[in-house]
């Protein structure tokens, strides 16, 4: 089978990369992709936001299904452009990928369908500021209602925190339109975990929980980034736990799409807060995370490239694909100042010696400039192992961290820290 990724990110060459070590995959495209892909696999310019001529690509390509990476193609219908045309691919369709597209009709969808979430109030003016955070805080998390590549929520801690968080976002100032309109949610304790299913919208398939960074600085300082590295360790979860999530929260957010007419199918990401009263919801993503993708798919085994072709045709088959034993850790090595600006063009090396560790480093925002790699974006590289215990795979990810070098790197030094009881 020849396969098709639709992204340009560290999620989409680990779903590439897993897919080319795959006995039923003969060859696979990426696009746009990015330097570490282009090393092993043809990547294509493409406008992700350009459904239509997305479709028309896979056409060409003569591809058997396509997995769509990043989440702004699926809310710009991507998934609709290729079901038209009776074209394969993993993905929600438009509408319920508004799941993610909009802070505030997850927040209505969890409200009315039962799914455990923290108390908010919605704001669309400076004037209405004031009394939610009044409301909701004053410890409250203000949630910018579009996509913001990770960045559209701030953690305030105090009614000034708060109240400069919300007239931030709602200037246009932090991510643009996309944070016109904010959630003021009450800010929840508890240990954060990401879960997520993949579904053909009547089978389930549990991944691996694993738990991401979300700020820049070591002790879960500083602003949110996309994610500043993530560990897959089955001790973050227990099975009862698991379980409960499923029947409260992910079972209850299937049900409630197909009572609003739409079937959801794809990857559904429940990011939670494990809470002293269960889990509650903090957010849907429609999508593999990044950077937990890298983590999971390093500790998968069998045949992806079948499991994704099954869910592609709508007749999911997870038994060709089992888990490692053992843990897994991605660490993300990010440019000078990100997530604020951050300069390009810095010349990278010693990924080669890395990877002679056993590590695997997947590419992010690397590029080829005069003949070298070198940085083009914020989050660089996710340099990902394993091993037997947790402990195992935090030390040989970071030795492999300790081989790279480029100007400038930043990387935090607790991934994997954080207490799990």
């Amino acid at each position: 089978m020849k396969a098709f990724v639709l992204g340009a990110g560290g999620r989409e060459h680990a779903i590439a990369w897993r897919l080319s070590q795959s006995p039923s995959i003969e060859r696979v495209y990426a696009a746009p992709g990015n330097a570490g892909l282009a090393f092993d696999l043809s990547c294509i310019p493409a406008d992700l936001t350009a459904p239509q001529e997305l479709a028309a690509l896979a056409e060409t390509l003569d591809v058997d299904f396509t997995i769509v990476g990043p989440e702004a193609p699926l809310v710009a219908g991507v998934v609709d452009a290729f079901e038209a045309r009776g074209l394969p691919i993993v993905g929600p369709c438009r509408f319920a990928a508004q799941l993610e597209g909009s802070k505030v009709f997850a927040k209505d969808f969890f409200q009315k369908y039962g799914i455990p979430t923290a108390r908010s109030r919605t704001v669309d003016s400076t004037d209405q500021l004031a009394a939610a955070v009044d409301e909701i805080g004053p410890a409250v998390a203000l949630k910018a209602d579009g996509l913001a590549a990770g960045k559209g929520v701030i953690l305030a801690h105090s009614r000034a925190e708060a109240l400069d968080a919300g007239r931030l976002l709602l200037s246009g100032e932090a991510v643009g339109e996309a944070g016109r309109r904010i959630l003021v949610e009450e800010l929840l304790v508890g240990r954060e975990v990401s879960f997520i299913v993949l579904t053909d919208g009547k089978r389930l398939f549990e991944l691996r929980p694993t738990q991401d960074h979300k700020a820049a600085y070591d002790g879960d300082q500083g602003p949110n980034t996309g994610g500043m590295g993530a560990y897959c360790d089955d001790s973050i979860l227990d099975p009862d736990l698991r379980q409960a999530i499923v029947d409260t929260i992910i079972q209850p957010a299937l049900d409630g799409m197909k009572s609003e007419g739409s079937v959801f199918r794809g990857f559904l990401y429940a990011g939670l807060m494990i809470t002293a009263d269960g889990p509650k919801t903090l957010e849907f993503n429609v999508r593999l995370g990044d950077p937990e993708t890298q983590p999971l798919l390093y500790r998968l085994d069998g045949d992806f490239g079948e499991l994704m072709a099954s869910a592609a045709r709508r007749s999911l088959d997870a038994s060709v694909v089992s888990w490692k034993p053992g843990a897994t850790t991605c660490v993300v090595m990010a440019s000078e100042g990100y997530p604020g600006a951050y300069p390009k063009g810095r010349p990278i090396s010693g990924i080669g010696d890395a990877e002679a560790t056993g590590a695997k480093v997947f590419h992010a925002g690397t590029a080829f400039r005069k003949g070298r790699l070198a940085t083009s974006g914020g989050r660089v590289l996710g340099v990902t192992a394993g091993g037997d215990t947790l402990e195992a795979s935090l030390q040989a990810a970071y030795a492999a961290v300790e081989c790279i070098s480029f100007e400038g790197a930043h990387y935090r030094r607790d991934i994997g820290r954080r207490p799990r009881a």
